[in-house]
């Protein structure tokens, strides 16, 4: 069963500026999927209509046979805090905030217990290798650090769907592998990622590959 889809979505901006035109996408859940295509060819886009960010003019979008084009304000924003997670290419970490406070910010949103956050912080950091970094703060850490607090911010919420925009596109080749391995392992647990890239490599580590051009598939 598919977990999203995206039929005919058509998203321009202004008169001029067409990022999507009739794209089509099917996500099943559990799946890895990587979204390839150059520079402005419409992926982030994809990912900003999938999280409700963007709204499409034209076109069908639904989550679990959900049609999404009648969800609306507040609700919308629960469904992308209870169903979404994004990682971002740049982190989007709070530099003011501990490692420890970056990664519990979605279950405080949430208004989840402190002894549930406390617990599922710690258990999260162990995971992937940041429990020594819990009260330092992002300047003080390494790029691939600060991934991997992206990466716990984004999961903690048990989120249905990972959406990934360039998440290796400032690490080094060593720790772009370190964290696509981290998101195998994930998806093996159950996590549904869609993966933004240019890069084949990344590309490469995932299940399935849907390429865009100009705000289409392409084959």
């Amino acid at each position: 069963m598919a977990l999203l889809e995206l039929e005919r979505v058509t998203k321009k901006y202004g008169q001029t500026v067409t990022a999507l035109n009739s794209f089509n996408l099917n996500v099943e859940e559990g799946e890895m999927l990587a979204l390839m295509g150059k520079s402005g060819s419409g992926k982030s886009t994809v990912l900003n209509i999938i999280s409700g960010i963007d709204g499409l003019q034209k076109g069908s979008y639904k989550f679990d046979n959900q049609d999404m084009s009648k969800v609306k304000g507040d609700n919308m924003t629960v469904f992308r805090r209870d169903n979404i997670g994004f990682i971002l290419q740049h982190f989007a970490l709070m530099e003011d905030s501990t490692v420890y406070d970056n990664i519990a910010l979605p279950l405080r949103l949430a208004r989840k217990p402190k002894a549930e956050i406390k617990e599922r912080v710690k258990e999260l950091a162990v995971q992937l290798g940041i429990e020594k970094l819990l009260k330092k703060y992002p300047k003080e850490l390494s790029g691939g650090e600060a991934q991997r607090t992206a990466i716990a911010r984004a999961i903690i919420n048990k989120p249905r769907l990972i959406l990934a925009d360039e998440p290796t596109g400032a690490l080094d080749e060593e720790n772009s592998r370190k964290i696509m391995e981290i998101f195998r392992k994930l998806n093996s647990s159950g996590n549904t990622f869609i993966i933004v890239t240019h890069d084949p490599n990344v590309g490469a580590m995932c299940k399935r590959t849907v390429k865009i051009k100009d705000g289409q598939n392409i084959t």
